[in-house]
């Protein structure tokens, strides 16, 4: 069964929501979901890229009020 587990870095800059996805992951099993809410505007590019860097899959890009809002699945 999926687990999915929501990180919530809004209010922080980079590279604090970077940081604290990549430990969040750490903490999930192959197949779990995180969905990270984040107001850096730099989340856009950082986020990709930090997915194709480690192999996890990024499911779905969002914008919402006020941020972003970001789906991956670990690897």
């Amino acid at each position: 069964m999926t687990k999915r587990t929501i990180l919530d870095t809004s209010g922080k800059c980079c590279p604090m929501p970077i940081v604290e996805l990549n430990r969040a992951m750490g903490r999930l099993a192959a197949g779990d979901e995180l969905e990270v809410l984040a107001t850096d505007p730099g989340t856009r590019t950082d986020i990709p890229a930090w997915c194709e860097r480690t192999g996890n899959a990024l499911l779905e890009t969002s914008s919402m009020e006020g941020g972003f809002r970001y789906v991956l699945r670990k690897k």
